[in-house]
């Protein structure tokens, strides 16, 4: 049945309510996470707080708890990466791609050494877990990535309950038999869903929420979409970050080409965290700082200086080194939020009440030690107060300086 808009409005609202009934405490967060410093009666963020790799690339019924701020840490081909992709594989389905934009090479998926079946068939399995104002709820999937990239089984379940649950049962047909808990004299309603969408955020489409049953099913798959679709992947560019870049609207992309044109927004419209990323940048590049500043003539090409205080000349950044761009962009993205980093987060509840994570794969590429602490410093800071958490691979040395950090959980692959 097709939720009216009437009833899509009346169950946003639902939403809305029940997480301002909800209040947070120690308890309801991952292990390891502190409580944010807010208001006592305000709900708890929906955040992903486990990432399952059941089968997926060189992980096998692998669990990885997620805290406000996660490190993966291990040798070359321990599968720090394929940890990441993973995530951002189910954040891309949740804000609606198909299977071929979030696997465009689904092969290097599969898990090592994985045996086709009788039918040649060869795929894997990943999932999560959202905790949020409905309390935790599960996210399992399984796609064929041979002979052709295919869901073949999703389920949606809290408390043992499953809320949904789809299944392949006609190869020759690009669609799958869902059905979803409905309640009431019906039960469970069936209707086919598409092999190449993630059937949770097609939910919000099909279900009208006129009884209790629909009303859980559909508050659990808003709380999943809202967490998965607030992921900003971020892999800073410094061989493209030195040019000087048109002005634009000022959100920073993954790459960070245009941290030049942001800085120019910051400047303007966010001076505390402008000065926030001035003093952040005193330590993590060389020789003086006195701020950070940006040149334009006449709405030309915008392009950021490091000011280095009176009677010295400014510096450009396009003559930095890789390690200090790099930086000043980790640094940037750590201080600011979602209306400022180019992401298009759920509009089911207000951007206060959602988390941003931040997604960085080689997180302390280039940089030294002294830059990769205050990096770390700024995430501690950042994570603490609830609005942005991190999860991201870095290299040995960041780990080890990461082990005894209250507040900073390491996962350690190919121990």
């Amino acid at each position: 049945m097709d939720a009216t808009p009437d009833a899509t409005a009346e169950r946003t609202a639902a939403v809305v309510a029940l997480a301002d009934t909800r209040t947070d405490s120690p308890e309801a967060g991952p292990a390891g996470e502190q409580p944010a410093a807010e208001p006592a009666q305000r709900q708890p963020r929906p955040v992903v707080t486990e990432l399952r790799l059941s089968a997926f690339g060189p992980h096998r019924s692998a669990i990885f708890p997620l805290g406000p701020l996660t490190l993966f840490a291990g040798p070359s081909g321990s599968g720090k990466s394929q940890a990441l992709a993973a995530y951002e594989a189910l954040a891309g389905l949740a804000s609606g791609a198909v299977l071929e934009e979030v696997f465009p090479d689904p092969r290097a998926r599969i898990p090592d050494r994985a045996v086709p079946d009788a039918q040649r068939r060869r795929g894997f399995r990943l999932g999560c877990t959202v905790d949020g104002p409905v309390g935790p709820v599960r996210l399992d999937l399984a796609v064929q990535a041979e002979p052709t990239l295919r869901i073949v089984g999703e389920r949606l379940s809290q408390d043992g309950q499953i809320l949904l649950a789809t299944a392949l049962r006609d190869p020759g047909r690009r669609s799958v038999q869902a059905a979803w808990l409905t309640g009431g004299a019906i039960g469970v309603t069936r209707a086919p869903l598409p092999d190449d969408r993630l059937g949770t955020a097609l939910l919000p489409l099909r279900v009208a929420g006129s009884t209790a049953g629909q009303r859980q099913v559909l508050a659990a798959a808003e709380q999943v979409v809202v967490a998965l679709r607030a992921v900003f992947p971020c892999d800073p560019r410094p061989d493209l970050m030195r040019a000087a870049v048109p002005p634009g609207e000022g959100r920073l992309l993954g790459d960070c080409t245009n941290l030049a044109d942001v800085l120019r927004r910051t400047r303007s419209e966010c001076g505390t965290r402008h000065a926030l990323l001035a003093e952040a940048a005193r330590t993590g590049c060389a020789g003086p700082v006195a701020g950070l500043d940006v040149r334009a003539a006449g709405g030309g090409p915008v392009a950021a200086v490091l000011d280095r205080g009176p009677d010295r000349p400014a510096t450009e950044l396009a003559r930095l080194g890789a390690g200090e761009l790099r930086f000043l962009a980790l640094a940037l993205v750590l201080l600011t939020g979602p209306g400022v980093l180019a992401v298009d987060p759920a509009a089911e509840l207000l951007s206060a009440r959602q988390a941003l994570t931040v997604l960085a794969d080689d997180f302390d590429r280039g940089l030294d030690r002294r830059q990769s602490a205050e990096l770390l410093r700024l995430a501690l800071l950042s994570c603490g107060r609830g609005h942005i958490r991190l999860v991201a691979a870095v290299g040995e040395g960041t780990a080890a300086a990461a082990r005894d950090l209250p507040g900073v959980a390491v996962v350690d692959l190919g121990a």
